[in-house]
């Protein structure tokens, strides 16, 4: 079943974390019900694309009333295909929600442990990583585009939490969020041998497949899924979405829009009070 549930046409929820946990926000923007002009039409919420970013700001701001948080809570990252993960906290709420410039400097993933804020990070293809740990209050975000998903991005979200919050890896949910499919993701010998290099070698099943054109159909989801688990997630406590943003109307995409295109937004937080 897709984990990955319309709420509006503005996002989407991730429906099984949020029944039983309903001070939990949780989910992915569409492209649909905003205010951007083509080809960023309608609700792209990046603002490092080249869209007015008066139209990008009030796109955000309908899916703040949406979901019912203000952007002055809300904390996004400068997003630089990287695998840098950073905690943070109350002082840093509102970065990055108005403007690129504030946003946190050189970040693929953030996490807190405190409510009242709600984290988020910007995709058109690239693999939504989102983490968990109800017992713990603990929420993080990763952007794993597939250098950041050779560098384990995910697995050090893991790690970190582990090491520095003490939050026990069978404790953590990982959700995988709408990215490009496995057959819409051609890709060249170069990251194939970046795969290579850290796939578990006592795994005899790779994560792509060749075509006849000597080039290759990688499925980031699965890199990105066995990453995680070989730290430790439980196979239980794995969502994966099965949306194609290169193929469904509702989404952006980089490579089926030839880099063109606005910018979904993956978001989560956790709901102040007793």
């Amino acid at each position: 079943m897709e984990p990955f549930v319309q709420e509006t046409k503005r996002y989407l929820s991730i429906e099984q974390w949020i029944e039983h946990q309903p001070r939990l926000v949780a989910g992915f923007t569409t492209r649909e019900g905003g205010k951007s002009q083509s080809p960023f039409n309608s609700l792209n919420m990046g603002f490092h694309v080249a869209d007015n970013p008066k139209d990008v700001l009030e796109n955000r701001f309908l899916l703040a009333n949406d979901i019912q948080i203000p952007l002055s809570n809300w904390i996004g990252s400068e997003q630089v295909h990287e695998s840098t993960v950073r905690k943070v906290e109350k002082s840093d709420a509102g970065r990055g929600s108005e403007n690129l410039e504030s946003a946190i400097a050189h970040t693929d993933g953030i996490y807190t442990l405190e409510r009242n804020l709600l984290l988020t990070s910007l995709y058109a293809d690239c693999v939504p990583l989102y983490f968990y740990a109800p017992s713990y209050g603990a929420v993080g975000l990763a952007h794993a585009g597939w250098r950041g998903t050779v560098q384990n991005i995910g697995a050090s979200m893991v790690k970190l939490w582990h090491e520095i919050e003490g939050i026990p890896p069978e404790a953590i949910q990982v959700a995988i969020g709408p990215c490009i499919s496995q057959t819409a993701y051609e890709v060249d010998q170069k990251v194939i041998e970046e795969i290579d290099r850290c796939w578990p070698k006592h795994l005899n099943d790779r994560p792509y497949k060749k075509q006849l054109n000597n080039k290759y159909l990688l499925d980031l989801r699965e890199v990105n899924k066995e990453f995680v688990l070989q730290v430790g997630i439980k196979p239980d406590n794995v969502l994966v979405s099965s949306i194609c943003t290169a193929t469904d109307a509702r989404m952006f995409s980089h490579r089926a829009e030839h880099g063109k295109t606005g910018r979904m937004m993956s978001f989560i937080g956790v709901r102040g009070g007793e």
